[in-house]
């Protein structure tokens, strides 16, 4: 059983919580819980390490069996994991993942394009309404947080696993080639005339959503086929993106629905 804090293992392993440059170099990323792990291996995805403490071991006999055979299991003191992990209060298992090469996200009915967002919890909650949606997948931006900070990955209540997503450099060069497969782009903007109920979702369509700050960059807007808004009440000034694009997702899906 690791014990000391000053563990060069455990060093290194808790800068890829802290550290988007350590995760990209050592392309490695942590999941902490119980219930990312069951995530993880619900949906193999490949594991290098699980640091347990005895306790969570004792009380997770079954899925200490089973991860066994997934990946190299090393006993620590809930000190050492509190020294991992960037959570408060863990849970008892942190495991190291690698960070798969990025696949290509193929949209032929209805996905995302998110351009320069910085909240991992917000890009978290759009990944868990993606995922709950059943859409095609995501594209987001380079200059976007990482895919693989801590807080993303705890937002989406394991989900993060079930969620085609691509970080792309060129996001501008992607909706182009998607417009030439018929894939109309939505812009999302406070001024639009039309409201999201206005427009028709029912052909295969790309929802663009920009920074939280600043929108969507002049080069995205006007690209996009359509522009709609979220009508709000007199004196509010925005909406959470996260529920932005939750109801964008779910109006799409609704029009859908009621054509099937």
């Amino acid at each position: 059983m690791l014990t000391s804090t000053r563990n060069p293992l455990i060093k290194n392993l808790r800068q890829l919580g802290l550290s988007t440059k350590a995760r990209r170099q050592q392309q490695l990323f942590l999941i902490e819980g119980t219930h990312a792990l069951i995530e993880a291996i619900a949906t193999d995805h490949p594991l290098n390490l699980i640091c347990c403490t005895e306790a969570w071991r004792d009380t997770h006999a079954d899925l200490y069996d089973q991860c066994l055979s997934v990946g190299e299991l090393q006993l620590v003191s809930p000190e050492v994991l509190g020294a991992i992990t960037t959570t408060v209060h863990p849970d008892g298992v942190v495991a190291v993942a690698p960070i798969c090469s990025d696949q290509p996200v193929t949209i032929h009915n209805l996905g995302l394009a998110i351009e320069s967002v910085q909240d991992p919890g917000n890009l978290g909650a759009i990944i868990r309404s993606a995922v709950a949606a059943g859409i095609d997948g995501l594209l987001v931006s380079s200059d976007s947080v990482d895919l693989t900070h801590p807080k993303i990955l705890r937002a989406t209540a394991g989900q993060w696993f079930r969620c085609p997503m691509q970080s792309v450099g060129n996001l501008e060069s992607e909706i182009k080639q998607l417009q030439t497969q018929g894939i109309q782009a939505i812009a999302t903007l406070p001024n639009a005339k039309l409201t999201y109920w206005d427009l028709d979702f029912s052909q295969p369509s790309l929802i663009l959503l920009g920074n939280e700050g600043n929108g969507l960059s002049s080069e995205l807007i006007n690209l996009a086929d359509e522009a709609v808004q979220v009508p709000l009440s007199n004196g509010v000034e925005s909406l959470n993106l996260a529920v932005t694009a939750a109801l964008l997702i779910y109006e799409a899906k609704r029009q859908r629905r009621s054509l099937s």
